[in-house]
């Protein structure tokens, strides 16, 4: 993913998930999906960002409640089970089990001067594999083809959440 601006107010939305940190909103982030798969490999389209994250508190009133709340009070919009900015969509999905380990592990970056964490290539892999649309199968096969990636780590996450890679 280069640093160039581009339409996808990328900047924004890393700083309000930091933002939401500072808060205490939530305890911790990583951009997931499909933009965290173009950190990686070359661009393709995408229509969302998605926000994983690790709440905080346990209670009713943490997490997308607190979120919205949050962001809405900072201009952004709600429309289904997006939040816009700048009318493009994210996505605030809660962490759990491997998606929780993959934000826990996401490698530290840097987006127009806005720190932020990024899944690493071998959890998306395993992500996509446990979802296994045809856009994830693909999204496999292109990290597989053209990113670094870790196979000894790839190998121990799949044997752990008891996934298999598709046949490419």
């Amino acid at each position: 993913m280069s640093n160039e601006p581009s339409a996808i107010p990328l900047a924004g939305v890393l700083r309000a998930a930091n933002e939401l940190v500072s808060a205490g909103l939530i305890a911790d982030y990583a951009l997931g999906g499909a933009l965290a798969a173009i950190y990686y490999v070359e661009p393709f389209t995408t229509y969302d960002a998605d926000i994983i994250f690790v709440t905080k508190d346990k209670t009713l009133s943490a997490g997308i409640p607190g979120i919205y709340s949050h962001l809405q009070s900072k201009g952004w919009r709600v429309e289904r089970e997006h939040l816009l900015i700048k009318d493009f969509p994210v996505q605030f999905l809660a962490a759990s089990g491997l998606t929780e380990e993959a934000v826990g592990n996401a490698k530290r970056m840097e987006y127009e001067g806005v720190p932020a964490k990024v899944f690493r290539p071998e959890y998306i892999i395993a992500i996509a594999a446990s979802v296994g649309r045809h856009k994830d199968l693909a999204r496999i096969e292109q990290l597989l083809k053209h990113a670094k990636v870790d196979k000894t780590l790839l190998d121990d996450i799949l044997r752990r959440y008891k996934l298999k890679l598709p046949k490419l």
